[in-house]
C-alpha cells in the first residue's frame, strides 16, 4: 500500500508545501520519495516516485524545469517537489506552471526552510506504516475470499479495527491481463518491462476508484477486488461501469487484452469464498470466448456452470473425443481448418452466409467443409440432439484451449 500526493501533502509537519498544479491528479501515488541531482530523471526513475528539485547540484533554468516536467511525465512519476528560496531556485516559473497543469502533473512548492530530511523522514515513515497497514487489510480480505479463517466474527471485528466496512453484500471481480508474451518477441525486455509497469499502474490506479473502501488484491497483471451489490440492479450497474472502461481500454492496450470474471451478486462476508470461485469461472469464460468481449458474469454462464461443477476432468475429455476427436486430430495434422469452421457455423446460429463471411471463405468452401465436419464425425448438423451434443463440445474444447 502507498501514498498518494493529497495524503502526503496532510503529513504533520508538512504544511509549508503548497500545491501549484495538477490538483486533478492528486490520488497519485507515491512510491518513494527521489531527490533529482543530475540534469535529467529520465534515466534515475522506474515511476510513481515524488521528485524533488532542489537546484543545488544543477542550475535549473525555466528549460531545464520544463524538461524535466517533461521528462517527469514520460516516465509517469508521482510528482514534482521544487525547493524555493532565495539562494537557488527563486520562484517558480508559470511556464512551468501552465505546462504542468496541462499535463495533469501534480507540481508542488517546497521553501528550502524545511528540511528535506525531515520531509524524506515523514514521507518514509509515512510509507512504511501504510505499507504495514496495507498488509494487515490484504491479509483479512484474502483470508475472507478463501474462507481460510476459524471464527468469522473475529475477522469481521479485526476488519473493523482496521477500518475496513465489510457488513452488506458484495459482488467479486477478478481481471487478469493476458498478451505479455507478444510485447517481449516485439520490443527490448527493459523497454516492455516498463511498458508492463506503466499498463499495471494505470489499471490498478482505476480499481482503486472502484473499489475506494476495500483494498484491491493484485499481483503479476491479475487483480481481485470487491464491488457493493446487494441487488442485481446494483450488479448491473457494475457489469456496464467495468464494460464502459474495459471496450476502450483493450483498443488502447493492443495487443494486451484485459479479461474480467464477475460473481453473482448479494454475497455476504460468509459467502465471498463462493463469491471468488463464481467470479474465476466467469473469467475463465471471458477469456475462452472472445464473443463476450473480455468480460463475463457468472449468471451468464448457462450450462458452463455444468460443466465446471464436473470434477472429474476425464469424463469432459472423453465427451469432446467422442463428438469432435476426428476434427481434432484433423487440424492437428493439417492445420486449423475444421474446428473453427464448426465454431462460426455454430456461433451463426448455422447461417452459411454469415459464417463464411466471419471466416473470409468463400460460401462454397464453407458448405464443402461442413460436409467433410458431418462425414468425419458421424453427426447431422441439422439434428437438434446432435447440435446440442457439438455445443456442449464446443464448450469444452473452448474451456481446455
Amino acid at each position: 500500500m502507498s501514498l498518494t500526493i493529497a495524503e502526503v501533502l496532510a503529513l504533520p509537519g508538512l504544511e509549508s508545501m503548497r500545491l501549484r498544479a495538477g490538483a486533478a491528479a492528486l490520488d497519485n501515488v507515491v512510491r518513494w520519495p527521489y531527490v533529482a541531482e543530475n540534469s535529467g530523471i529520465a534515466e534515475w526513475v522506474l515511476g510513481g516516485e515524488l521528485v524533488f528539485v532542489t537546484g543545488i547540484n544543477h542550475p535549473r533554468d525555466e528549460a531545464n524545469l520544463l524538461q524535466l516536467l517533461d521528462e517527469a511525465c514520460q516516465r509517469q512519476v508521482a510528482g514534482l517537489v521544487i525547493l524555493t528560496g532565495a539562494a537557488y531556485i527563486q520562484a517558480i516559473p508559470q511556464r512551468l506552471l501552465d505546462a504542468a497543469e496541462a499535463a495533469g502533473m501534480p507540481l508542488i512548492e517546497q521553501p528550502y526552510s524545511l528540511k528535506m530530511v525531515l520531509v524524506t523522514q515523514a514521507i518514509g515513515s509515512a510509507l512504511i506504516q501504510s505499507e504495514q497497514l496495507g498488509r494487515s487489510r490484504h491479509d483479512v480480505l484474502e483470508r475472507l475470499l478463501s474462507g481460510d479463517y476459524q471464527s468469522l466474527d473475529f475477522l469481521l471485528h479485526r476488519a473493523v479495527q482496521l477500518n475496513m466496512p465489510m457488513a452488506g453484500h458484495w459482488q467479486v471481480a477478478q481481471l487478469q491481463l493476458e498478451g505479455s508474451e507478444l510485447l517481449f518477441a516485439q520490443g527490448d525486455a527493459a523497454q516492455v518491462e516498463a511498458q508492463l509497469a506503466r499498463q499495471h499502474d494505470g489499471i490498478s490506479r482505476r480499481l482503486r476508484q472502484l473499489s475506494a473502501v476495500l483494498p484491491v488484491l493484485g499481483r503479476a497483471g491479475q487483480w481481485t477486488l470487491l464491488l457493493p451489490a446487494p441487488d442485481a440492479v446494483t450488479a448491473l450497474v457494475n457489469r456496464q461501469q467495468l464494460a464502459n472502461w474495459l471496450n476502450p481500454l483493450n483498443l488502447r492496450l493492443a495487443p494486451l487484452k484485459l479479461f474480467i470474471g464477475l460473481s453473482a451478486a448479494a454475497h455476504p462476508p460468509a459467502r465471498l469464498a463462493q463469491a471468488q470461485d463464481e467470479a474465476r469461472q466467469a473469467l475463465v469464460a471471458a477469456r475462452r470466448f472472445s464473443e463476450r468481449a473480455g468480460l463475463c458474469v457468472y449468471d451468464e454462464l448457462g450450462v458452463l456452470k455444468l460443466l465446471s461443477g464436473v470434477r472429474d476432468r476425464a469424463l469432459l475429455d472423453q465427451f469432446l473425443n467422442e463428438r469432435l476427436g476426428p476434427l481434432l486430430r484433423h487440424d492437428l495434422h493439417h492445420g486449423p481448418s475444421l474446428m473453427p469452421t464448426l465454431e462460426a457455423w455454430f456461433h451463426e446460429n448455422g447461417n452459411l452466409v454469415a459464417a463464411a463471411q466471419r471466416l473470409a471463405l468463400h460460401r462454397n468452401t464453407l458448405t464443402h467443409r461442413v460436409q467433410r465436419i458431418e462425414a468425419l464425425c458421424g453427426l447431422t448438423l441439422d439434428n437438434a440432439y446432435d447440435r446440442l451434443d457439438i455445443g456442449i463440445a464446443l464448450m469444452i474444447w473452448r474451456l481446455s484451449a
